[in-house]
Formats: structure tokens, sequence, C-alpha cells
């Protein structure tokens, strides 16, 4: 293990003792996720604001104190050192509109960076202030700064910096730096009243972070923008840039710092039932080498919770090229094994329909890192039926050979064996199952509500030989337990 994974591990330490509290105030409900992040009560919806700054990663997100359902939006806040311990803060950012219509009072989403330049003249000391654009309700594009690392919100008395138009809905500002053109950017999701079949991405730039140039407008996205630039194959010296739609699709393409000149047709960037408004990590220290995407589960259920709604697991993003050309690829950051409890593993297990008993019939749990590579041999289908009981089946996860489809929850997508082989990587929780395909070239993230009993784990495979050359599966401790 590399010394700076074996730090993270040490400050990781000192965050089990912030939410250890968690846990014995109820973090431990039937329906709580485990290590999937989630507000301690009421609404949450879209990630805002992600951002790594003095050693920890922070996450804003779009949340209603008043109750469980979406209304009156503030900015709800927590911090981690690792991705995975989240400590809860108090409520970041208001709305400007006190107003009783909760489609009114809104601080609806944004982004933040760090003002290193001090642009904006708000830097106390030595420390750099940080910025955080949101969209206010009628109010247009807003700047709120923090000058104490995040724990306290003012509003810039300049507001708004992009005005409202009522002739022009627009909303979720996502801002950050471009080198190439040195000016900042920033990508606003924009509808002219009468024009829906117009409405997208629009780019503006600017040299101050509070006067924004219209450069440019990309119709045919729906909320939530995000325009990151990523390595393709890993290699440095080439690079494509990726634009983001509200549910994650994606187009791949050229990016000068005022248009962006796709490359590629439009592509879903998630297959299962619940994901949305994806937003990426700003002012990541570049040796980490790495670009990280959260989203939002939309739609997930939580029977008498406290809370509704949750995030997916973050994950990596990368450009990768395949015979059909460059595609994304999204796999969960390296963190998850913070919370690996001691494993199970087998290699070059040959598996016959009727003759072998489940491989994995002595594990049981409700929270899973499952990791593995299979040679379809002369199978016709394979997979496992997770959170299974004697009272009631299970959610099957299943990738037909004979279709080359993989598969879960009634969503399927493509997805051609490698070398006659299947890999997968899946991440189960107590109401989530995020299944990558092949390295994550395939990806379905998907909610769920089982018995909090089901806890079996049955793998199969039916019509043929399945070679199963290599499994290796985790029990996943809470984020709230203390070791």
């Amino acid at each position: 293990m590399k010394s700076s994974f074996k730090l993270l591990i040490l400050i990781s330490v000192f965050f089990f003792t912030l939410t250890a509290k968690a846990k014995s105030d109820g973090f431990d409900e039937p329906y709580r996720p485990q290590f999937h992040f989630t507000p301690a009560e009421n609404w949450m919806n879209d990630p805002n604001g992600l951002i790594y700054f003095e050693g920890e990663y922070h996450l804003f997100y779009q949340h209603n104190p008043n109750g469980k359902e979406w209304g009156f939006m503030h900015w709800g806040h927590a911090v981690s050192p690792d991705l995975v311990h989240w400590e809860h803060l108090p409520l970041a950012i208001y709305p400007d509109n006190e107003s009783t219509d909760k489609e009114f009072a809104t601080a609806f989403s944004g982004s933040a960076i760090v003002d290193r330049n001090n642009l904006l003249g708000k830097q106390q000391g030595e420390l750099p202030t940080l910025l955080a654009f949101y969209t206010s309700k009628d109010n247009g594009q807003r700047i709120a700064y923090s000058t104490d690392k995040g724990r306290s919100w003012e509003k810039y008395e300049g507001n708004p910096v992009v005005a409202f138009d009522e002739e022009d809905d627009a909303r979720d500002p996502k801002v950050f730096w471009h080198e190439d053109s040195q000016r900042y950017v920033m990508v606003l999701w924009r509808m002219p009243e009468g024009q829906e079949s117009n409405q997208g991405i629009s780019i503006y730039s600017s040299e101050n972070l509070t006067d924004w140039m219209h450069e440019s407008h990309l119709a045919g996205f729906y909320e939530c923008p995000d325009l990151v630039e990523l390595p393709v194959n890993r290699r440095a010296d080439d690079t494509r840039w990726v634009i983001f739609d509200g549910d994650g699709s994606y187009l791949i393409g050229d990016f000068d710092g005022k248009r962006f000149k796709p490359e590629t047709p439009k592509m879903q960037g998630d297959f299962g039932k619940n994901f949305y408004a994806t937003q990426t990590f700003n002012n990541l220290p570049d040796e980490q080498n790495r670009t990280i995407q959260l989203a939002w589960m939309r739609g997930g259920e939580y029977p008498d919770m406290a809370f509704n709604g949750q995030m997916t697991f973050p994950t990596e993003l990368a450009l990768k090229k395949y015979l059909e050309g460059i595609r994304l690829v999204r796999t969960p950051v390296k963190e998850i094994e913070l919370l690996h409890e001691k494993g199970h593993s087998w290699e070059n297990e040959n598996l016959i329909p009727g003759l072998n008993k489940n491989l994995t019939r002595k594990i049981k749990g409700d929270c899973l890192h499952i990791k593995g590579t299979f040679d379809l041999k002369t199978v016709n289908s394979f997979g496992f039926v997770v959170r299974n009981s004697r009272k009631e089946t299970g959610v099957e996860i299943r990738y037909d050979a004979t279709k080359q489809v993989l598969s879960c929850m009634g969503q399927g997508v493509l997805l051609s064996p490698e070398d006659n082989k299947i890999q997968l990587e899946i991440l189960i929780d107590r109401t989530s199952i995020e299944l990558f395909g092949n390295d994550g070239k395939a990806v379905l993230s998907s909610c769920y509500t089982a018995d909090p009993e089901a806890q079996q784990l049955i793998l199969y495979n039916t019509g043929g030989e399945l070679l199963v050359e290599q499994l290796e599966i985790y029990p996943l401790k809470s984020m709230y337990e203390l070791d």
C-alpha cells in the first residue's frame, strides 16, 4: 500500500470519531444507506459545490430543512477527508427570497471554486476565499463566499453576476478555471421562453468572476450541466472535453474556452433506474491525477425514514478507446477499500449447472463490495441474486451471454465480452445497487427496497459452464462505525 494511502487511513480514523455519534443517534435505521451519503433528515437532491479544499472534500446539496418533500431549497453541507466518512455541517446557503411559496424560496443548484487571486477582495489572512455560484429563483445567478473553510457564508453585495431574464429560464451554474484561455468559464442551463427545442447549455467566460460574457450555446441538454477535460487511455498528451447533461448523458469533443465542438453523438452515461444531477469535484490536487463525479439517486424510496434521498458512491471518470470509438468509463473511487471487512476470494472455479452448489452460500450481508472476472465458456447466462431470503427472491443481476446484455431491475445495456470474459464490480448498500461492467464501460445505478432480514447472496449460471477466474467479496462496515 502506498504511503499516501496509509496517511489517508490515519486521517480517516479521526473522522470516525466525528461520525460515530451519528450511529448512536439513529443512522443505523433499516433503510439508511451505510456507505452512501444521506442527509441527517428531510429532503435531499442535487449535489452542489463539489470541491476539495485544505484537506477536505466539500459536498453541498439541495436540501429542504422543513420536510421530506421537495421545496424551500437550501444548500446542505458536509465534509470528508476521504470521500467515505462524512461530517454533517450546518446549512450553508439560504434562499434570497423569504417567500412562503416553496418554489420561490430557493437557493438552486450550483458549484464552488477557490478565489486564489482574491478577485472578489474578500480574503482574510493567508486562507483563500471559497466562492459558491448558485441560482436564486427570479434573482439570477449569484455568489456566496466563505473566508473560514466553508463554515460560514455571506452573500456577495454585487449580486446577481448574471442577471435574471423573465423570458429566459436559466439555472445550475458550473464554474471552473480554463487554463488554455486563462479565463473562468461558466456553463449554465438555459431555456428561452417559447423555445423549448433550443434549451441547452450556454457557455460564459470571465476574467474577474463578476462580469460574464455569453460565448455560445449548445442545444439539446436539460439541467445540471458540467464540462471537464479527461485524458484518453490515461495519456496526458491526448485529451478530450466531456460535456454532461443532468441525467449523466454526455458528448465528447473539443473546447477552446468559448465553444464546445462535439466529436460524438450524445451517449448515455448510466443505464440504471436512479441516476441524476451529476457534478464533478473542482480543485482536486494535481497529485491525485483523477476526476471524481457524484450524482443524486433520484426516485429512491426509504420507508418510514427521517430522510429522503441519497447520493451515488463517488466514481472516477476516464476516457478509453474502443473499436467503436472513445467512451466514458466510471469506476468506484479506491477509498471504498477503507470500509472493507475481512473478505472471501476464489480463483479458477469451474461452475457446471446442476453439479455445483452456490459458491457464495456462506456470504451474508446488506453491504457488500463484489469484484469478479468471469470466463463465459459455454454459459447462456450468469449473475447474482442479492439480498435474497426464504421469504422473498432478491434482486437479480444478470449477464445474458447469448444477447450480450447486462441487466438489473428491468434495466439493461449491451456489453460485449473482452477475450470472452466479463468483469463486474458491484456495490450493494441497504437501498441501492451500483453495477459496473468491464471496468466501468457499462454502469447501472439503481435503488431498491428489500426486507432488512434478506442478506443472502447467490451466484448462478445457466445453460453451460462458467469459469470464475477471480472473485472477491468484501462485507462493508458502516461509514458511521468506529474501528
